[in-house]
């Protein structure tokens, strides 16, 4: 069963860090050029980061640059966001996605909440 399983969520003070994981099962990343999405409510779902398959030209919203850092292991299958100097703003559910290099084939994982508040 194909799954990208979003953890790591939660409840911060502005200021403070979290890093969120995504958990690939029933393939393999590797060829996969992986992303992650957020979305408040009653906003449209943006793009927050995509790292291409070589782990190289990483994408960024220019909201989150030089805060929020994706990186992959292909090892373990996972995809990673370290986001630091969390804002109000943050605030949103956070999904993964993994889009094949050579197909349409696309996944979405089920996403992890952050909240960033006072």
């Amino acid at each position: 069963q194909v799954q990208l399983v979003e953890s790591g969520g939660g409840l911060v003070q502005p200021g403070e860090s979290l890093t969120l994981s995504c958990a690939a099962s029933g393939f393999t990343v590797a060829p996969y050029v992986m992303s992650w999405y957020r979305q408040a409510p009653g906003k449209e779902r943006e793009l927050v980061a995509r790292i291409p398959t070589s782990g190289n030209n990483i994408d960024y919203a220019d909201s989150v640059k030089g805060r929020f850092t994706i990186s992959r292991d292909n090892a373990k299958n996972t995809v990673y966001l370290r986001m630091n100097s969390l804002k109000p703003e943050d605030t949103a559910l956070y999904l993964c996605k993994a889009e094949h290099r050579w197909s349409i084939t696309n996944y979405w994982g089920q996403g992890t909440q952050v909240t960033v508040s006072s």
